[in-house]
This record gives structure tokens, C-alpha cells and sequence, in this order.
């Protein structure tokens, strides 16, 4: 049995195994062929909440519940799920979870590039053992979508638009015929109750492939949205830092709601373009300034406060890490964040902090 003390990272159903066990023991709700939870208590795992006997199960995703019982139930549809959106938008994190409460096992994942080949979605042959014996069970290679159609259970695709058209297409007879012939071995793989595929993908980054016609159809496409309230965006960015530090083991100081409301509200509103009363059109900066993104920049400004600063933790530190993250040397952007700051925060009592913090970066 591995140890889970130094792992960097652990999978979704090891991290939240505690709650995985509560759910399925209380669960006597019907469960579809192949599913370790009825659809209620991936709901449950997802969203958040507690179970009949009070156990707490922590939100893995905060926003629209209609957009995540449309993801289940696609689950147990014959199409597979497509989460599509701007990067940062918690398609992977969803994906990822979704999975793990399902299957119990988040593992077969195949990350997209443009180098991706038609063997990483089909099988492929260990070419010692194919030159040695030729074709047999033992040369096989099976992809990961060749196990889950064995196994009867999910495989995720990270990035799917970043897989060549006509590599993508080899999922065509795979998602509408749930079989997988091997004319090498006089074989077919017909894939088992419980099987589906869950692919993410997002349309605005450079070297991105369309999606053919025919594969789009295979698919129920979800859009995942940017956090519609402030409050929402507010209760992600927290709890996602709060887990990353105890999963470090550091004792940072506790991140004042305060600042965070201060810094998502310049956030929002630089990646919106307009105040977020609606009175005040902006320009906004090049960066979408996600969630995931505002998670990382706040876990590393946070860390690196941890060791290397006695000052208290707040706009100053945290101004720093957002020129740093998102405007870097982009001189477009800095000419955007200082109009901003003159004609935005400048006027804000409550904002004096942090005007005066980006604008001492801005001079230095």
C-alpha cells in the first residue's frame, strides 16, 4: 500500500476519500450499472452539503446546480460530456471530481496535444513482443479509452481541441457504436455498462483544432461559466487556498475576507470592463483573470510572504503578486491597470490601500 505522506498531488478519490466512504454508506438511492454513487450523491459530493447522519461533504464546485445535474444525467445518457470554457474555469477540477464520485477512479486521463495519436485514444503494440511473437493479446497497448470500455467505466480527455481533427475523429465509431473492433487479432471490444467519456476544451487559446461535425454530435456540450456573483468567486478562491495549504502543511496567516472581496472586485471588474455597480465602462486588460488563476497567484503570494516577509499580509503583498501573474511586461496592460487605478480606485476611500500599493509598483 502506497503512502499518501509525500504526495505532491493526490487524485480526487484519495484526497475526499473520507466523504467518498460516508456517501456510499448511507446511500440507498437506486444506482445506475457501474456506479459506485446514485446520481443524488454525486450531486451531493459535488455541490456540497452533509449526509443523512451529518457527515460534511465540502463543495467541489460553487455555481449553477442545473449546469452540474445536466452533467450527470449526460453520464447516463449515450452521449459523452463536453466542458468547454475559458481556461481557469474548473472543467478540469469538475471532470476530475465527477469521476472519482462515479467510478472511484479518476486515473484514465489522456491529455491532449497536437501530438496525440491515434494509438493514445485506440491501442497501440509493444513492438518488441509484436516482432518476436507478432500479433497477440500480449503486443496490445490499451489506451485508456480501450480499459474504460473493459472496465466499464469513465476516461477523461483533457484539452480535446488540441488533438488533431483527424485524430479526435477516431472517437466517432467509439462513442455511437461503443464498440472498438482490432482487425489485428480478429477482436472486438464492446464496451461495458458504465462506460462514457468526459473531455474538456476550450476555444480561445492559440493552436486549437475544430471539432468535426460528426464528433460534436457524439457529445452533450456544457458551457462553463466564469462565476456569475462576487460572493461566489470569493467562497472558491478560499476554500480551493485553504485546501492547497493543509495539503502543504504550512501554517500560513489567515487570508482576511476583506482583501479577498478587494482584490476580486478589481479583478472582476478588469476582466469584465465595467464597474461592478454598471456605472462605469472599463478597458479591459488581456488576461480573463479566472478563478484558478486568482487561486494560484494568492497560494504563491501567500507562501512566499510565509518565509520571507514580516510585513502583514495585504494589498501591498498581494498587488505585487497580481502585476507579477497577470500584467508582467505587457505594456497595453500596464497602461490599462494605471487608468484603472486613476479613475477607479483612486475615487474609492475604501481601495486608498491598494491604489497607493500599485501605484508605488507602477513608479518603481
Amino acid at each position: 500500500m502506497k503512502s499518501d505522506a509525500h504526495i505532491l498531488r493526490l487524485h480526487a478519490e484519495e484526497a475526499f476519500v473520507s466523504e467518498l466512504i460516508a456517501l456510499r454508506a448511507e446511500d440507498q438511492k437506486d444506482k445506475p450499472v457501474g456506479w459506485k454513487l446514485s446520481p443524488w450523491s454525486v450531486l451531493l459530493y459535488i455541490l456540497g452539503g452533509q449526509t443523512a447522519s451529518g457527515h460534511p461533504i465540502t463543495p467541489k464546485y460553487i455555481g449553477d446546480r442545473k449546469l452540474i445535474e445536466m452533467a450527470i444525467a449526460t453520464l447516463l445518457s449515450d452521449r459523452a460530456l463536453l466542458l468547454i470554457g475559458v481556461p481557469g474555469t474548473a472543467k478540469s477540477w469538475l471532470s476530475e471530481h465527477l469521476t472519482a464520485a462515479i467510478v472511484g477512479e479518476s486515473g484514465l486521463l489522456i491529455q491532449g496535444t497536437s501530438g496525440t495519436s491515434e494509438d493514445a485514444l485506440r491501442y497501440g503494440w509493444n513492438y518488441a513482443q509484436l516482432i518476436a511473437k507478432g500479433p497477440s493479446e500480449e503486443a496490445l497497448v490499451k489506451s485508456p479509452v480501450l480499459q474504460a470500455m473493459e472496465q466499464g467505466k469513465i476516461v477523461r480527455i483533457e484539452e480535446l481541441t488540441r488533438i488533431p481533427t483527424e485524430i479526435q475523429d477516431a472517437l466517432i465509431s467509439i462513442l455511437s457504436e461503443k464498440n472498438l473492433p482490432i482487425p489485428e487479432l480478429s477482436l472486438e471490444v464492446q464496451a461495458k455498462q458504465g462506460f462514457n467519456l468526459i473531455a474538456t476544451a476550450n476555444d480561445q487559446d492559440k493552436g486549437v483544432y475544430p471539432m468535426s461535425a460528426a464528433l460534436q454530435r457524439r457529445f452533450n456540450t456544457l458551457v462553463m461559466p466564469l462565476p456569475e456573483k462576487l460572493e461566489d468567486e470569493i467562497r472558491i478562491v478560499q476554500q480551493r487556498v485553504q485546501q492547497l495549504e493543509t495539503q502543504l502543511g504550512l501554517p500560513l496567516a489567515k487570508l482576511q475576507e476583506k482583501h479577498l472581496q478587494k482584490l476580486l472586485t478589481i479583478f472582476r471588474e478588469l476582466r469584465d470592463g465595467v464597474t461592478l455597480d454598471g456605472k462605469q465602462k472599463l478597458k479591459a486588460t488581456k488576461s480573463n483573470w479566472s478563478p484558478a488563476e486568482t487561486i494560484s497567484m494568492v497560494h504563491h503570494a501567500r507562501i512566499q510572504h510565509h518565509y520571507f516577509s514580516n510585513s502583514a499580509l495585504g494589498p501591498e503583498v498581494f498587488s505585487h503578486a497580481m502585476v507579477q501573474t497577470f500584467i508582467k511586461n505587457d505594456q497595453d496592460d500596464w497602461a490599462t491597470l494605471n487608468e484603472y487605478t486613476e479613475t477607479v480606485l483612486k475615487k474609492r476611500s475604501e481601495f486608498k490601500e491598494w491604489y497607493e500599493a500599485i501605484q508605488s509598483i507602477a513608479r518603481s
